[in-house]
């Protein structure tokens, strides 16, 4: 054991040689990127950009640091000429050139450096990498910040939604696409490939957005399920026995998956689009339907469940002993075939459930990630559904339970702005009422995070 932690000790150490190498390595990428900016970048720009993309993916974790931080203390603005190009603006506001030189000014050298890398071959998956590893280590080094939003701010125009296609995915795609669909999956695992076929059957659908710099990386891809009714369990959907039914005689699409591809894209939002647009095209492919609605996770649940009881924040409820007793059962492999406790464990965490959806918080939104998606992308909160996903991630993630989002395409606009602008939850009336049985409860909270129910309850969530 003395011999391991020896052997782990000297591995730690990063010998001094090995640093001023690292450091050599930066400096000479870095280069390359001053040689982009200078007057030879504009002459042999697409070569430069060539060589500075190869430096950067030649370097080592510590080089690849130490790059990091000379691209924040050699490509940020210069306060002096930013104090400058401002008085100018100050003392004459009405001047297009003072506004034009002030914003030349603020803007970073980072970004044109990007543009540039972003001209050879490849760049647009290099500077993707590069803010995956720069979000990757920001937690260390926040000086970093100005990196990603540099870049994010960049990706932004650069995957906009007139530079999007929108792609079915079938069976008769290509295997390279079919496998990153395996690799990415990220709600759902996908077993191997005749799990993938039953999914792409012809009671099934899948779609990708594609950018044409990443002609064979899919962006965000969603899975939907074409149903008689909306789906109250997600066993069914992913079971690879379950007969395929005529998609013409379906009158409901489940979004039951959506993954995001590429974390170099954290932040930029193509959700709302892809819903959108795969809505309108299985709507005018399947005119019978009528329903648009998610089967979803609750990632965050049972996390923010433990973190209650911890507090001992059911100690106040008439009966919170015995509640808080029966919520240890969770804990028990296989306490749903026990059919008294579940009855019981039901009875307690689906109001539970309802309160966390539409009052706990994170940052002033909801707190559940896939709450934030989707009532950020104008769907309407309708359902939990209990036992919904027996799975061993389902029941450690959430107790099993799922929730159905609703999307109106009639609605999409206004319940979003209602989200975002004010954070306000669009629920149904059922889980309005759910929430208020909940011991966590009070009256003021439903007024500070008003739940707006439709002007007129649909029965078939009654």
């Amino acid at each position: 054991m003395e011999a391991s932690f020896l052997k782990r000790l000297v591995r730690s150490v990063v010998h001094p040689s090995e640093r001023i190498r690292a450091a050599r390595r930066a400096r000479h990428a870095i280069e390359l990127c001053h040689a982009l900016l200078s007057e030879r970048g504009e002459v042999s720009g697409a070569a430069l950009a060539r060589e500075a993309l190869t430096a950067f993916r030649e370097l080592s974790d510590a080089a690849r640091a130490a790059y990091f931080d000379l691209l924040v203390s050699e490509f940020s603005p210069d306060p002096r000429r930013i104090a400058a190009a401002f008085e100018a603006y100050r003392s004459q506001p009405s001047s297009p050139e003072h506004l034009l030189r002030l914003q030349q000014e603020v803007e970073p050298p980072r970004q044109e450096v990007f543009r540039r890398i972003n001209m050879a071959p490849g760049g647009t998956t290099a500077l993707l990498a590069m803010r995956r590893h720069v979000l990757e280590g920001l937690a260390s080094r926040p000086g970093w910040k100005v990196i990603d939003a540099d870049l994010a701010h960049l990706f932004s125009s650069w995957f906009n939604r007139g530079f999007l296609t929108l792609q079915r995915i079938d069976w008769r795609t290509s295997a390279i696409v079919l496998e990153k669909l395996i690799q990415y999956e990220a709600v759902h695992e996908i077993t191997g490939w005749n799990d993938l076929r039953r999914r792409l059957e012809a009671d099934r659908r899948c779609f990708a957005f594609f950018h044409p710099a990443l002609p064979d990386e899919p962006l965000i891809f969603i899975e939907v399920a074409l149903t008689k009714g909306i789906a109250s369990t997600v066993q069914p959907l992913l079971d690879l026995g379950s007969p395929v039914v005529d998609p013409r005689t379906a009158d409901t699409a489940i979004f039951y998956s959506i993954s995001n591809c590429q974390e170099g894209l954290r932040g930029i939002s193509f959700g709302n689009l892809l819903i959108k647009h795969v809505a309108q095209q299985l709507g005018q492919e399947f005119p019978r339907l009528r329903n648009f609605a998610t089967l979803s996770p609750l990632p965050g649940f049972r996390s923010w469940l433990r973190g209650v009881l911890d507090q001992g924040g059911l100690a106040a409820a008439p009966d919170g002993r015995e509640l808080t007793e029966a919520l240890g059962n969770l804990e028990r492999t296989g306490w749903f075939e026990d059919a008294g406790l579940a009855e019981r464990l039901q009875a307690a965490l689906v109001p539970l459930c309802a309160y966390y959806l539409l009052h706990a918080r994170k940052n002033g939104e909801a707190r559940d990630p896939v709450a934030r998606f989707h009532l950020g992308n104008g769907a309407r909160l309708e359902r939990i559904n209990w036992l919904a996903d027996r799975s061993k991630r389902g029941m450690d993630q959430s107790a099993g339970l799922m929730v159905n989002y609703v999307y109106r395409l009639d609605e999409v606009e206004e319940n979003h702005e209602v989200y975002v602008k004010e954070h306000r939850v669009v629920a149904s009336h059922q889980l309005r009422k759910l929430a208020r049985e909940c011991p966590l409860f009070s009256p003021a909270e439903e007024k500070r995070a008003e739940t707006r129910a439709p002007a007129e309850e649909d029965p078939r969530w009654r």
